[in-house]
């Protein structure tokens, strides 16, 4: 409990530095700020508390009720992702289990995949680990089969294997994004050890990753376009598009291209080229 408050208060602390008064209407003032963003006495006075109290709430020495929780998401101007990442840490959301079940791919999702044979497609858990994937997902990224379990993240991945990380020619930008999605997963299911250790794993090894966790940006499944360089077919744009699966069991990414355009020519030659690989080695 003690550390859900302290992440309530780091998370507070986060988006305080990232508003300014004009951001939430108040008057500028003639005094110069010491720090980036709002002062914890213009947090206090947008939520109607006292600074006491709010200075306590981000200290993680008090437990916020739900409507001062309420409160603080509309002085912070809280995104819908944000506010549901606010809940969730606050255990304020819904009575869903502390630690989350097991994730496993169910048959029909393997043959949901198995069935775009020219759409890249990956199944994944929670925290992003790749459960699942379909050959086109393969030649455009790389052999997931030949990369050890444990390491089989896409966070990861994006910011530990040379081929993953060098093919984005946006990197930062879904590098970030995807950090963002990994703080989500976290509220979710904090207590998850193995996400516990990705994190800090990662942290000793990037001083971006270290830098944007601590920023706690959070984003829920979303759509956007993501611009690769292949080594084998070149530039390449493609939308992205991530859905739940209704039964908890995955996130599913898929990755398309308008018909006719040179993506989709790429991605058709990059799936061709892997088929007729299989076809001589396989």
């Amino acid at each position: 409990m003690a550390s859900d408050q302290r992440e309530i208060g780091a998370f507070l602390r986060a988006r305080r530095a990232q508003l300014t008064p004009d951001d939430c209407g108040l008057p500028a003032t003639d005094s110069p700020r010491r720090v980036a963003g709002l002062r914890r006495e213009e947090v206090a006075r947008l939520a109607a508390i006292s600074v006491d109290y709010y200075t306590r709430l981000e200290q993680g020495r008090v437990r916020a009720s739900a409507s001062v929780l309420a409160t603080l998401a509309r002085a912070l101007r809280f995104d819908d992702d944000q506010q549901r990442y606010l809940y969730e840490v606050a255990g304020r959301a819904d009575a869903r289990p502390r630690r989350q079940p097991a994730q496993r791919v169910r048959p029909v999702v393997r043959r949901l995949l198995d069935q775009l044979a020219e759409t890249p497609g990956i199944l994944l858990s929670r925290r992003l680990d790749i459960l699942a994937w379909n050959s086109a997902a393969a030649a455009l990224y790389t052999d997931f089969s030949a990369v050890p379990p444990e390491r089989r993240n896409y966070v990861s991945l994006l910011f530990t294997h040379p081929v993953v990380r060098g093919m984005h020619r946006e990197w930062e930008h879904d590098a970030r994004d995807a950090v963002a999605a990994l703080r989500m997963a976290a509220a979710a299911d904090h207590e998850d050890p193995g996400l516990a250790r990705m994190t800090a794993e990662l942290s000793a090894r990037s001083a971006d990753f270290r830098s944007w966790w601590a920023e706690h940006r959070v984003m829920g499944s979303h759509y956007g376009t993501k611009h690769y360089r292949h080594p084998v077919v070149g530039d390449i744009t493609l939308d992205c598009d991530t859905w739940s699966s209704p039964d908890g069991s995955g996130q599913l990414m898929v990755l398309t291209a308008e018909p006719g355009s040179p993506s989709h020519d790429a991605l058709r030659i990059l799936t061709s080229l892997t088929a007729s690989d299989r076809n001589l080695f396989g």
